[in-house]
């Protein structure tokens, strides 16, 4: 009588567990339904298993109106989750025209489950009687078996949506309808003995015992593979689980060791007492974790307050930047407002600010890495916040490093495409030029000699702009091979008359490159035109040219005492249309500037040397990716 008793406690307990377990994560669903709009019908699945469960005790203690009620309300559980099913499996798979179909025909399920319920409680469809465990038991009677024909109905169409969606859907949209019937499997096992007594079995309730795992593994098997909230939840539910069977574990052992010793009073104490008061200090202990921990953290970090507010600010600000000039003053910024002292931050050489803790980011290898030095006087907490913050610097710099490159590669495409359309458009205007130039040409041949001299001077002029022109927008194709500098220099140099001007040339004879001999020969021409132009009336004039190699470079100056050039024109020097020179083009400094870059060369305009005028170029002796 009394294993009966305590069995009868156990059971009620059971469906109050049950039934809490069910309501909350109905509850947890519902709020979480206005992101997963599928997830409502799952909630209302929950919410009815609780109400079921609820049936159960109110029938313990001797409600038979309102226990019966609920559980004959037992189709609207399979029809919730009916709903759910077909909601489940339609997302992200081609919709079958029969599922279309009983997606639209769902709200007539509803009203059918719920015009059955109303049948079987107003025709008499279940009766009370004495139970071999439990004082009373619900069974069915007369329409009480077209209400457990129906719910059952119900999950078979439901589980046969699950299976449909199985074999038509894969990745964690699988594994989850997988998940599902290995839960419903678990449940069917254990809700049948529900009707059990109506058959005039005597299994009932002992496998409903278990029934509180039903809709925790339920639910977490459809949500785990969708919403990290419920792997959160299920990592702290099984770790109190666990808990608590060691907790029991421990508890059977005092009881034990303390009889032994004999300590009755103890010993004598129940275990279910025990276990209470241990659950009791085992949940206060839970409640109590963050603020110990919170105050833990505080004591052994003081002064460390991140919290994901100011992590956010941070990433924000650092993405702000466009270039490392701005991310190095970004972080310089927030580590200072953070730490309330100056911090040196350095990116890619640059230094801003002044101070003696320093932050550092360097790259290796295509990996960022950042250092922290002058540290050594900081309390842990603040050393905890330099470290976060440079795992976020690094972090930005990666990123920061890959837009700037994916920018430069677009603009070199731009720029690209926007020769290609230059060349063509210079193509077309040399040609519409040309044509009337060559009849002016033509028609001067009739006029006075000095009128017709002066016509074909600027008709030179402008078929040289127009040269140029197409020179400077045409595209390079290179054409590699052995120059030697020396015997280039020498011929064409012979191509001008020097008059009074001094030539040296100081360029030792086994010198060469590899280089496209026509264009290096064009940038030299173009060179030595300029200085013939500016030095050929100019008294003691001076042209020095000399060459040297230098590591895997080799390096070219042409010096001259001409006029020296304003800073303002320097600085624009090898931009189009920028001249100083009578009757020039305005091109001959770009196209040279163009054709070195073509060699993968610099050049530059020095006036730091001893003369007013230098231009120095270098080129590489065996450029890379070169066939």
């Amino acid at each position: 009588m009394t294993f009966q008793m305590g069995l009868v406690l156990i059971f009620e307990l059971v469906m109050l567990l049950s039934t809490a377990c069910a309501a909350l994560m109905a509850g947890w669903l519902w709020w979480h339904s206005r992101y997963q709009r599928l997830l409502a019908g799952l909630a209302g699945f929950g919410a009815m298993m609780a109400l079921w469960c609820l049936g159960h005790i109110f029938i313990l203690h001797q409600q038979p109106v309102l226990g019966r009620s609920l559980l004959l309300a037992n189709p609207l559980m399979p029809t919730f989750f009916l709903h759910f099913a077909i909601q489940f499996v339609r997302q992200g798979a081609q919709d079958r025209p029969w599922l279309q179909r009983l997606s639209a025909a769902i709200g007539w399920v509803y009203f059918a489950s719920v015009l059955v319920i109303l049948l079987s409680l107003s025709l008499g469809a279940s009766e009370l009687i004495p139970g071999a465990v439990l004082p009373v038991v619900f069974v069915f009677s007369g329409y009480g078996w077209l209400n457990l024909l129906y719910t059952v109905l119900l999950g078979v169409a439901a589980h046969a949506v699950l299976w449909y969606g199985w074999r038509h859907h894969q990745g964690n949209k699988k594994r989850s309808i997988g998940a599902m019937f290995l839960a419903g499997g678990w449940g069917l096992l254990l809700a049948t003995s529900f009707v059990f007594p109506s058959f005039g079995l005597d299994w009932f309730p002992y496998p409903m015992l278990l029934l509180p795992s039903y809709p925790l593994l339920l639910v977490y098997g459809v949500v785990r593979y969708q919403m990290l909230a419920a792997n959160a939840i299920a990592n702290r539910a099984l770790l109190w689980l666990v808990m608590s069977l060691l907790l029991l574990l421990v508890i059977a052992l005092i009881s034990t060791v303390f009889g032994q010793l004999g300590m009755q009073t103890l010993a004598t104490v129940p275990v279910w007492q025990l276990w209470l008061y241990s659950s009791l200090v085992l949940l206060l202990t839970a409640a109590c974790y963050r603020p110990v921990a919170r105050l833990a953290e505080r004591l052994i970090y003081p002064g460390a307050r991140l919290d994901e507010q100011i992590l956010q600010s941070w990433q924000l600000q650092l993405a702000g930047a466009a270039d490392w000039q701005e991310l190095a003053a970004a972080a310089q910024q927030l580590l200072t407002a953070q730490l309330g002292q100056q911090v040196l931050v350095q990116l890619q050489d640059i230094d801003l600010g002044l101070g003696g803790l320093r932050l550092s980011a360097t790259e290796l290898q295509g990996l960022w890495r950042c250092q922290v030095s002058g540290d050594e006087d900081l309390p842990p907490g603040l050393r905890l916040v330099v470290q976060v913050f440079a795992s976020l610097l690094q972090s930005r710099c990666a990123t920061l490093q890959q837009s700037l490159q994916l920018a430069q590669t677009e603009k070199q495409r731009l720029s690209s495409q926007h020769l290609v359309e230059m060349g063509a458009l210079a193509a077309s205007m040399a040609h519409e030029l040309r044509n009337p130039l060559n009849i002016i040409s033509m028609a001067s041949a009739g006029v006075d000699a000095e009128l017709r001299g002066h016509i074909q001077q600027q008709l030179k002029r402008a078929d040289r702009l127009i040269s140029d022109m197409l020179v400077y927008s045409g595209r390079l194709n290179l054409n590699y091979s052995q120059v030697p500098l020396r015997p280039l220099l020498e011929s064409l140099t012979q191509q001008f008359d020097w008059q009074q001007v001094q030539l040296i040339l100081q360029v030792p004879a086994e010198l060469w490159l590899r280089a496209d001999p026509h264009r290096l020969q064009q940038v030299l021409l173009n060179l030595l035109d300029n200085a013939h132009a500016f030095l050929r009336n100019q008294p003691d004039a001076k042209l020095c040219i000399e060459a040297q190699e230098l590591a895997d470079q080799v390096q070219l100056r042409l010096h001259n005492n001409g006029p020296a050039l304003d800073p303002a024109v320097s600085a624009q020097l090898f931009r189009p249309f920028i001249s100083k020179r009578a009757g020039g083009s305005g091109l001959g400094l770009a196209i040279i500037k163009r054709i070195i870059d073509a060699h993968q060369g610099q050049i530059c305009h020095r006036a730091d040397l001893g003369w007013a005028v230098t231009f120095e170029f270098s080129l590489p002796k065996e450029p890379a990716h070169v066939g």
